[in-house]
């Protein structure tokens, strides 16, 4: 597996990890930003799926599928079973939804796999943040079988609080039984830049603001 800061360069290089005045689903004003919807070639594409093929593999995970949620899930679900079948001599099913059902032609709001009472599916998302899409996904799927979601596979933890002290990723492990596997999180992004770097400074400054406590 390549290194963190390798990651790290292919992100930014590909204009995916950005610094400047953003704001994240949850509504917190960010200095940094990750735009998986900045990927626009297939080299991007197919080295983004090795990553996160490469991470599962090594977490020793068991699962059934794969899913991403909509939008930007769909092709990270899909270049990630591709590099496992390619890679790894895995041929796993994968899965995605609909934003919006369709009622004509075979109808539903998933594509691909049709998931089943008593699988285990893992999730390919970009970033975690407060959770919100991840919790919007295990209602989704839970409502369409009965499958148990054992973890979560992320490009980049950012470190932050859920919805109290405890960092999302173990608010979902206390409260929904799932692993949680970051590519990398933000403290790897601050150890790669030199010290008095002005972004990371802004970066520090947010994390102090929203960051978890380590011991919530």
């Amino acid at each position: 597996m390549k290194s963190k800061n390798d990651f790290i360069e292919f992100m930014t290089n590909a204009g995916v990890l950005t610094f400047g005045d953003f704001t994240t689903k949850s509504g917190r004003k960010t200095p940094y930003f990750v735009n998986t919807g900045n990927y626009k070639t297939g080299a991007h594409i197919s080295t983004l799926g090795d990553y996160y093929a490469d991470l599962i593999v090594s977490s020793g995970e068991k699962f059934d599928a794969l899913y991403g949620p909509a939008y930007k899930g769909i092709t990270l679900v899909a270049a990630t079973a591709a590099s496992l079948y390619r890679n790894h001599g895995t041929d796993i099913p994968y899965f995605f939804n609909r934003k919006e059902v369709k009622d004509h032609g075979e109808g539903g709001s998933l594509i691909g796999y049709k998931p089943k009472d008593g699988d285990k599916i893992i999730i390919i998302e970009d970033v975690v943040t407060a959770g919100t899409a991840v919790r919007e996904s295990l209602t989704l799927l839970k409502a369409i079988a009965d499958v148990s979601v054992t973890a979560l596979f992320v490009s980049v933890d950012r470190m932050e609080r859920g919805t109290g002290e405890r960092s999302t990723l173990e608010e979902l492990r206390q409260e929904h039984g799932i692993n949680v596997y970051p590519i990398i999180t933000a403290r790897d992004i601050i150890d790669s830049f030199p010290q008095g770097d002005e972004r990371i400074k802004k970066m520090e400054e947010y994390l102090a603001e929203y960051g978890a406590k380590l011991n919530a």
